[in-house]
């Protein structure tokens, strides 16, 4: 028999899962230009120039152990240029020995929360969030703590306070945010940065930025290491320079982290033990060479004013993300039965339920332009059925 907790959990599964499965089966039946699945965050984009051409000199290079263990911590080369790119966002001093290259931003995360949580010590998360925080929790006998967010998915700071004990050990930030697209402000972060060195004890700051170069109407994406303290950022190149199956990304103490030295060992030896040992090495050299590329963001901003202008047409209330790669409307009704609805007129979008914020739908706008003005007569008819818009 396979484990207790394990069982559950396949049991529960996750509904962006399943929704992309359901994809999947209506468009077997339907065609792929008939279903208009929104439903996963899975970039559309090609990976810039900058990353193919280095794909392309590295592979044909004679140069010898390209592919070849190395430090745990990563190849210096990678490090170095982390750390020099970190420090010129920031404006402060990141040294490669903070630096840790991980299996993409969950390895990054799951190293961290290993090397900070002792069983039963409470990381707080600030709901709507990407679900598999709480799976990553677990993973290492953590508690997760859930903070509802404000009425514009900003961080609750009244309520954070409440929510401390003195078993808190991390907060977790992911800005701009998956699913809601809202970026945090320096205000805002200076004022949690604050709360928290206000408290009896450390808590750490676990900032997940998979989105960080994703801004949109004109906004900018605050630094987390700028603006707060004992924050540890995690990061993937994912999004920025579309590459999530290669899994490339890392771990970063921040050189104001009042445990940064030890931190950074600990980080290094949990990215081993956890199994991954260490991040892929042929793309960590990609990464060196390509590190300030960035993918078509315009591309993506003209994608997401396309899907926002058809779903609000069609009588859906939904604040317009300024990041990220998602709408997060409000659903008209549960939203796991709008949901259901939705798969009725081939349309696929998940739950708000699936980020611990019902009563919202996410839409992941990357995707084609045909799938998103394809999807404009489906989301009217919807909207109709809800007596949302005029019949």
């Amino acid at each position: 028999m396979i484990a207790k907790r394990i069982s559950e959990k396949l049991a529960s599964g996750s509904m962006i899962r399943k929704m992309f499965e359901e994809g999947n089966r209506l468009k077997a039946i339907y065609g792929p230009d008939a279903v208009y699945d929104f439903s996963i965050g899975n970039p559309d984009l090609e990976p810039p120039v900058e990353v193919r051409n280095a794909v392309r000199t590295l592979a044909m290079s004679e140069e010898t152990g390209i592919h070849a263990y190395m430090s745990n911590s990563g190849h210096q080369v990678a490090r170095d240029a982390v750390a020099s790119h970190l420090s010129r966002i920031s404006g402060l001093p990141v040294d490669s020995s903070a630096v840790c290259m991980t299996v993409g931003a969950a390895g990054a995360m799951n190293a961290v929360l290993r090397s900070v949580l002792d069983p039963g010590d409470e990381v707080i998360v600030l709901a709507p969030f990407f679900m598999e925080y709480l799976s990553y929790i677990d993973n290492h006998d953590g508690k997760a703590v859930v903070v509802r967010t404000d009425d514009h998915f900003q961080p609750d700071l009244v309520a954070v306070a409440e929510a401390i004990t003195a078993r808190t050990k991390a907060i977790i930030v992911n800005s701009p945010n998956n699913p809601s697209g809202v970026i945090y402000d320096e205000e805002t972060l200076h004022r949690l940065d604050q709360l928290l060195l206000s408290q009896d004890h450390l808590i750490h700051i676990i900032s997940d930025e998979p989105y960080a170069e994703l801004a949109y109407n004109g906004k900018s994406v605050p630094s987390s290491l700028a603006n707060l303290t004992n924050v540890i950022v995690c990061y993937s190149w994912s999004k920025s320079l579309s590459l999530p199956g290669e899994r490339i990304g890392y771990a970063a103490v921040s050189p104001r982290h009042a445990d940064k030295a030890e931190l950074s060992q600990a980080i290094v030896f949990c990215n081993r033990i956890l199994g991954s040992v260490n991040a892929p090495a042929f793309f960590q050299r990609v990464i060196e060479t390509a590190i300030d590329a960035k993918v078509d963001v315009a591309n993506y901003e003209y994608r997401m004013n396309l899907l926002y202008d058809i779903v609000t047409n069609a009588g859906f209330r939904c604040q317009k993300p300024d990041g990220a790669l998602y709408l997060f409307p409000k659903a008209p009704e549960d939203d796991v039965a709008f949901a259901a609805n939705c798969a009725k007129h081939n349309l696929l979008v998940v739950p708000g339920s699936a980020f611990l914020c019902p009563g919202y739908f996410r839409l992941a706008f990357c995707v084609s332009e045909k799938t998103i003005r394809g999807s404009e007569k489906a989301f009217r008819e919807v909207g109709q059925s809800y007596g949302l818009i005029p019949g």
